[in-house]
């Protein structure tokens, strides 16, 4: 080996040596918060890199994720005793207080949301849907307790665009009157003074996988002026909804459908089709104007209070008349965050802030990051999600203030 072959093996001798001890060196100052340790990470301390890591699907941010749960501790409640104080709840919250762009401040949306437990779980998803063009009517079920319905009315009362429904029904899981609290809301909704371009329906277990502009964009130019009402022929399997009476049943202690041994003595009016489908929909305007004005509309709905779970055949069989219908929403168990955020659906079912606290603030923080990022106006800071260490059990922090 000549002199010019030795310097330079030497010189590679060297090098490797002192990138292996600089290694050795950084590796031992590596902050430990980098290793997701529960004693060093906190939980709450830092919630968006561990919700990116659990959006990445590491296993590491799992298995913390997994001992932060257990620790979770609820944010600070409404007091159904006192008025709330508004101001403090928009800040708090980190509510959006104006429109993001002109294109979703000329495509106001209607929700409706029929609800009857879970305050928690109910304000996360309002939050996450909220924009102040657009309208909320909230239904509230008869059945639930007064402090719950105390604590949405005062929910409610901190917005101009969100109202309660003034007609509140006993909704019976798969009964007509789940059907009627959607229509309730409905007619006082066209008459707002919101002139909203289509109408959504949620329960208050749900949570939306795109933003408003994303929805806006896709109802005005994807599904321009058409329905989105998922559906199909009804199945030979389910007939039954629709060929035996059924029944609600209320009691103080449950709720529930009952399946009569009578069959129904009329067929469909006007010769209508039977479509089944999801209860979710999109509606225009002006579809919602023909469900309640309409005498098919109407004769089918007086058919309907009998069978079983009526809003999957009432919209999809009235939105048939036009032909138009999709398959876009998400109805799944819990699932990975991971693979919920690559779904290509409008919104998702079910969610329960109490038992899974940790995926509803990842949810809420990806949605809100996402939201920003395509506004039009400059972003205050209070939209921003905060640091939020009351949401988890941490040491020496005062979590037990309420919104008064």
């Amino acid at each position: 080996m000549n002199p010019a072959q030795l310097m330079v093996l030497l010189c590679a001798a060297v090098s490797a040596m002192v990138c292996f001890c600089i290694y050795l060196v950084s590796k031992g100052r590596e902050p430990a918060a980098r290793h997701w340790h529960l004693d060093s990470a906190r939980c709450g301390d830092y919630p968006d890199e561990l919700c990116s890591a659990l959006l990445d699907g590491k296993e590491v941010a799992a298995a913390l994720g997994a001992q932060c749960e257990q620790l979770h501790r609820e944010l600070p409640a409404i007091d159904t005793g006192l008025p709330v104080n508004c101001s403090r709840l928009l800040a708090e919250r980190s509510y959006i207080t104006q429109p993001l762009s002109q294109e979703e401040a000329s495509f106001p949306l209607a929700y409706i949301l029929v609800v009857h437990k879970n305050l928690q779980t109910l304000e996360w998803l309002f939050r996450a849907i909220y924009m102040p063009q657009n309208v909320y009517c909230i239904h509230v079920d008869k059945k639930t307790p007064a402090g719950f319905r105390r604590a949405v009315a005062q929910l409610a009362a901190c917005f101009d665009n969100v109202f309660l429904a003034s007609q509140a029904e006993s909704v019976v899981y798969g009964g007509f009157s789940r059907l009627q609290a959607d229509l309730n809301c409905m007619e006082e909704l066209v008459l707002s003074r919101v002139h909203w371009k289509y109408a959504l329906n949620l329960c208050g277990q749900d949570f939306p996988l795109k933003t408003n502009r994303e929805l806006v964009r896709l109802l005005k130019q994807r599904w321009k002026n058409k329905n989105i009402t998922p559906g199909i022929l009804q199945p030979d399997h389910i007939k039954h909804r629709t060929t035996y009476v059924h029944r609600e049943y209320i009691s103080p202690a449950e709720s529930y459908v009952i399946k009569t041994q009578f069959r129904k003595t009329a067929a469909p009016p006007h010769r209508l089709k039977l479509y089944f489908g999801s209860a979710y929909y999109a509606l225009t305007r002006e579809f919602v104007d023909f469900v309640l004005r309409d005498k098919r509309a109407q004769d089918l709905l007086r058919w309907s209070r009998d069978t079983y779970s009526p809003d999957e055949h009432y919209w999809v069989t009235l939105s048939r008349l036009s032909g138009h219908y999709v398959r876009n929403i998400c109805v799944y168990g819990l699932g990975d965050l991971e693979w919920l955020v690559q779904r290509d659906s409008l919104f998702a079912n079910k969610f329960e802030v109490e038992n899974h606290p940790l995926m509803a603030q990842c949810m809420e923080r990806w949605l809100r990051r996402k939201t920003l990022s395509q506004s039009e106006v400059p972003i205050q800071p209070g939209w921003h999600m905060k640091s939020n260490k009351c949401f988890f059990d941490i040491e020496g922090n005062d979590c037990s203030t309420t919104l008064t």
